[in-house]
């Protein structure tokens, strides 16, 4: 079976722990693109990301972020689907975060906020995309985009207060770091895929996912072949059957090789 279009995960997948992204990986991709397989990276990190890493692999595709909350067409800098989080259920969490002093990020306008003087999890809250802010309610007029509680006693407030709420709560263990992320019920890396292939024409039999956490598992269930990498959760590995090897073992480039290049040589 070939296949006409790669969907990439960053964190845990095509990225090494460093977020770097190593010279096999690199090589694999640009492979794919050449032979005529449409990349796109599937992510539930911010916009600049993602398209900083697209433009450096030359990927033109546009990238679907923030968990499926937001994908955009970076070339043209144009936003083709947004689903943010309503603000009849972002506003109460908001307050109570911001009362209780948890630690919070809130993703708006494509720009992560948090609380001036809270806690830094880890070193990119301090990059570009960062802001900090008084109080998130001098930037919150709009709904948005999604909404990132970091740390344990964050999570466990999610868990205890705002469970029933009609949401999407993505629950991520890094080590002994949890977080949880929290978009609208319709935001998902699955829809925005999907939609994504409808615009391509392209259906869900010809694509490739590669994924690792819990929130890539409906994506690679939807896909003809979704490819689990070797470092994910044993509950993600239980639930999608073809496997690769770790990010700090090429399994993307692995998984490349195998799936997408190797069909094409065999055919030469």
């Amino acid at each position: 079976m070939s296949y006409d279009l790669l969907a990439l995960d960053l964190d845990g997948t095509l990225l090494d722990p460093d977020e770097s992204i190593s010279l096999r990986n690199r090589r694999a991709v640009r492979a794919a693109l050449e032979a005529g397989v449409r990349v796109v990276l599937v992510t539930g990190r911010g916009a600049d990301t993602p398209e900083e890493i697209s433009r450096d692999l030359g990927i033109a595709l546009p990238v679907i972020c923030c968990h499926g909350a937001l994908t955009k067409d970076f070339v043209s800098g144009k936003i083709l689907g947004h689903i943010p989080v309503p603000l009849i259920y972002a506003k109460p969490m908001i307050e109570r975060a911001e009362r209780e002093s948890l630690s919070l990020a809130v993703y708006l306008d494509q720009r992560f906020y948090r609380l001036s003087g809270g806690d830094i999890f880890m070193e990119d809250m301090r990059g570009p995309g960062w802001s900090e802010v008084a109080t998130f309610a001098d930037v919150l007029s709009i709904a948005p985009t999604f909404l990132r509680f970091l740390g344990d006693r964050a999570v466990e407030t999610v868990r205890s207060h705002f469970s029933g709420f009609p949401l999407h709560f993505k629950y991520e263990t890094w080590g002994s770091f949890e977080e949880c992320a929290v978009t609208s019920a319709l935001a998902t890396k699955e829809n925005a895929l999907a939609e994504l292939c409808t615009t391509y024409q392209i259906p869900a039999a010809r694509v490739l996912a590669i994924g690792d956490s819990r929130n890539d598992v409906p994506m690679l269930q939807w896909a003809g072949l979704g490819i689990a990498m070797g470092n994910a959760l044993p509950e993600v590995l239980e639930a999608i059957p073809t496997h690769t090897g770790s990010n700090v073992q090429d399994g993307v480039a692995e998984a490349i090789e195998r799936y997408v290049l190797a069909p094409e040589s065999k055919s030469a």
